[in-house]
């Protein structure tokens, strides 16, 4: 099976003069469709690192990153926006809702951009209905549960229909039951990559696929297919981006 996400042999230094660090050494990974993957290590390890890198939110040094059938690298920001708009979810631990807009604006808000699919109300509408969400459409971030908040934050993740989700942390600012919560979300989707960057081997344990980041390297890797968690998680909700 053609991977939907592959990364091949990503290098990343940060910082300048004696100050740089290379965060990743030659990093390569792949991600099919209908697969979890987790990125597990420390803080400072270079997950969030990756994870930009992944969704084109930042270049690498050296190396390559297709998408579907669109090469990363080397394309000018305007492409890589349109990219992202189309194919890309991305799920913060900060959830990045807009203060002054209802969740349902937030979640409005990246099918009204250029570029966007159309559909994008319908969309909208049914992940609402299908993330318990409707009755609290029209509150404000600030009206709205960490768990409710998150919960918006990835109904927006979703809303275009990407092919790839990308999760940064999405359990850090939860408390144990909201975070589990989201947990089974990302779990539950189907039809589509999804890559968790961690530093909680529990939230880790939903996927697939567990890689450690350590030195800039990916130095091992584990399965955890079949998982209870994972196979209650299945159940819970199955989204498919409309054809």
């Amino acid at each position: 099976m053609v991977p939907v996400l592959r990364a091949d042999r990503l290098t990343k230094t940060v910082g300048v003069g004696r100050a740089a660090r290379r965060v990743l050494d030659e990093v390569s990974l792949s991600v099919e469709a209908d697969e979890v993957v987790a990125i597990l290590g420390r803080s400072g390890s270079g997950k969030s690192t990756l994870l930009h890198l992944l969704g084109g939110l930042d270049s690498p040094d050296a190396g390559e990153i297709i998408l579907g059938d669109d090469r990363l690298t080397g394309r000018s920001a305007r492409a890589l926006a349109r990219i992202r708009l189309r194919h890309v979810g991305f799920v913060f631990q900060q959830f990045q809702l807009i203060e002054e807009l209802s969740g349902a604006e937030n979640v409005l808000m990246p099918t009204r951009l250029p570029g966007a699919p159309a559909g994008g109300e319908r969309r909208a509408a049914k992940l609402l209905d299908e993330l318990g969400l409707a009755d609290v459409a029209d509150h404000l971030p600030h009206e709205l549960s960490g768990g409710e908040q998150q919960r918006f934050a990835f109904a927006r993740a979703l809303v275009n229909g990407p092919k790839v989700v990308l999760a940064d942390e999405p359990t850090g600012s939860l408390d144990a039951e909201n975070g589990a919560a989201v947990l089974e979300l990302l779990r539950g989707l189907t039809g589509r990559a999804v890559v968790i960057v961690t530093h909680e081997p529990d939230a880790a344990a939903i996927a697939d696929r567990i890689l450690q980041l350590a030195d800039g390297n990916l130095v091992t890797e584990s399965s955890t297919r079949g998982d209870s968690i994972a196979g209650r998680a299945r159940s819970v909700v199955a989204w498919r981006p409309d054809p």
